[in-house]
């Protein structure tokens, strides 16, 4: 299975609805049918691989073994590999089979995919943006590019690990920034580190429903509060969170041994100096403590 999340196996008559029926609603999903004693097949998988990962998220790749979902090749009447058959709104609508040329296949989708919108001419830029605007697998197209031609890249070792862990992928994330070398990039590397943080605490906690529902009931229950607040960050809640966080600071700066604290100075890193909220939680939690 590939790494990126717009490419992906399809196991199962249950998993080929989920995965290709439904996700064909909201993006075109080209479904590579193929078998391991195929050789065009393999020659043909890694082509349309890297045409899918320069749509950069607009389109995706379903890729069916047929020698095991022979249920699904029955559905669809696959005689001959490989078949290439491209599903848009729950409907194939388009499609071929046999290996093709690059230049056929793109003519193929041209009708049924948007072009990605043009990159930035520095590519670390181009995905900060994506990333920013919370296109993850797009981002992550970009960097395992520009990792491939430098893979110490340091910058984009950090904003990929971070793309990861917004995907869950927190034991893979946290082996890439452990694989940063130099400190350059402290500032985005201690960002990185409190995303991580964040996300994992989160796993281990109350639904968020749960914890309103105990905040409703008591407004001062400083354990909801300071789970609530970390539920927040994992959703990138900033606001509310650094809010309940000051306060909690206000009413009991010892609870937990001062996580509340803790906690505000690991958002102050992972926002950034020049973050306005930064600038402005900075400010009251001095006002606070002095």
């Amino acid at each position: 299975m590939s790494d990126l999340p717009y490419i992906f196996d399809v196991s199962g008559a249950t998993s080929f609805e989920q995965l290709v029926i439904e996700n064909s609603f909201h993006k075109p999903v080209l479904v590579d049918f193929w078998a391991e004693w195929c050789a065009p097949c393999k020659a043909l998988m890694p082509l349309l691989a890297q045409i899918t990962e320069g749509y950069r998220g607009e389109l995706l790749l379903a890729k069916v073994n047929c020698d095991i979902e022979q249920d699904i090749v029955a559905r669809f009447g696959i005689r001959s590999l490989p078949t290439v058959v491209l599903f848009k709104n729950g409907q194939p609508v388009d499609g071929f089979a046999g290996a093709q040329p690059e230049s056929a296949i793109r003519e193929m989708l041209k009708p049924h995919v948007a072009e990605p919108a043009p990159l930035a001419a520095d590519p670390m830029e181009s995905a900060r943006a994506l990333f920013d605007e919370g296109r993850i697998a797009e981002a992550e197209a970009v960097l395992k590019q520009l990792l491939t031609e430098n893979n110490e890249h340091a910058a984009a070792l950090i904003l990929y690990a971070r793309c990861l862990a917004e995907r869950g992928e927190l034991g893979e994330a946290e082996a890439v920034l452990n694989a940063v070398k130099g400190d350059e990039h402290k500032q985005a590397l201690a960002a990185a580190r409190a995303q991580l943080t964040f996300l994992r605490q989160a796993a281990s906690l109350p639904e968020v429903a749960s914890l309103k529902t105990r905040l409703a009931q008591n407004g001062e229950d400083d354990e909801a509060c300071y789970q609530l607040a970390i539920q927040q960050l994992a959703r990138q809640q900033y606001e509310p969170a650094l809010q309940a966080l000051l306060q909690l600071f206000i009413r009991n700066r010892s609870y937990a041994e001062g996580a509340a604290h803790k906690t505000l100075l690991q958002v102050f890193d992972l926002l950034g100096n020049d973050h306005p909220l930064v600038t402005a939680y900075r400010r009251k939690l001095y006002q606070a403590i002095y």
